[in-house]
């Protein structure tokens, strides 16, 4: 066994109130692409860069093409979670691991079994009418064409993602329960994510103790800051840890 996977099952199997804090990274092993890899969308050829597009003003101004890009690529149906996603179930049945934070918006974690999830950017998953409030499943957005609609009677809002956009803050409730979580956390685990994306990188601020991990396919400008740093793909890594 590599010595850095060594220490990280060492400090996983004495550490009783874990937490991980997960982005994009987690999820390409699964198929769902990144959008800062070399081969993710912010890398691809739209009439308007993805940043644009997937933002309020943007949503607010041409939801039509809006809805064209999000289905076409931010929708992934038939996903099923990785390595890192069901290892990180299994330490919360073991009552080692106290929460999953992450940025990601594909349910992945909860298919998975993992239960306290917070969802720093909302959910594909979840989708609402943004005038009755009325609530629709995935399928509602990804089976219908154009700008979908509520099927309430004398409502017809326009029915969109539960996903932050550009431009919009993040849900207060859940920022306050991640920042409790890692606040108390004896090992803060940090995967899959370049750490670039705010304020949700500025959540392991928040975190005090003396294992902090970083494990990510390539280096990051934060690895300095760990107290033990992978370079190497989540799923690879867990892959490899024993719950005990």
């Amino acid at each position: 066994m590599d010595e850095n996977i060594r220490k990280l099952q060492d400090w996983i199997d004495e550490s009783q109130n874990i937490v991980f804090f997960g982005g994009a990274g987690v999820s390409t092993e699964s198929g769902i692409p990144d959008f800062r890899s070399t081969d993710g969308l912010y890398h691809q050829q739209y009439d308007y860069p993805p940043e644009t597009i997937l933002s309020h003003t943007f949503f607010e101004k041409n939801p039509a093409e809006f809805y064209r890009f999000y289905r076409d690529k931010m929708i992934v149906q038939g996903a099923k979670p990785n390595a890192a996603h069901l290892k990180l179930a299994e330490l919360e049945r073991a009552g080692k691991l106290k929460a999953v934070v992450t940025q990601n918006i594909d349910g992945l974690h909860q298919a998975a079994g993992s239960k306290a999830v917070y969802e720093l950017h909302g959910s594909t998953l979840r989708n609402y009418c943004t005038r009755c409030r009325k609530k629709y499943p995935l399928s509602f957005i990804a089976e219908s064409t154009g700008v979908p609609h509520c099927t309430e009677p004398n409502c017809g809002g326009i029915v969109r993602p539960d996903v932050v956009l550009y431009e919009e803050g993040l849900d207060q409730d859940v920022i306050e329960g991640a920042v409790a979580a890692i606040r108390r956390a004896d090992m803060l685990i940090i995967g899959g994510t370049s750490l670039v994306v705010y304020p949700a990188a500025g959540l392991i601020n928040y975190y005090a103790g003396k294992k902090l991990v970083l494990i990510n396919k390539s280096p990051t400008g934060m690895d300095y800051r760990a107290d033990l740093a992978i370079s190497a793909p989540i799923g690879e890594v867990f892959s490899q840890i024993t719950v005990k």
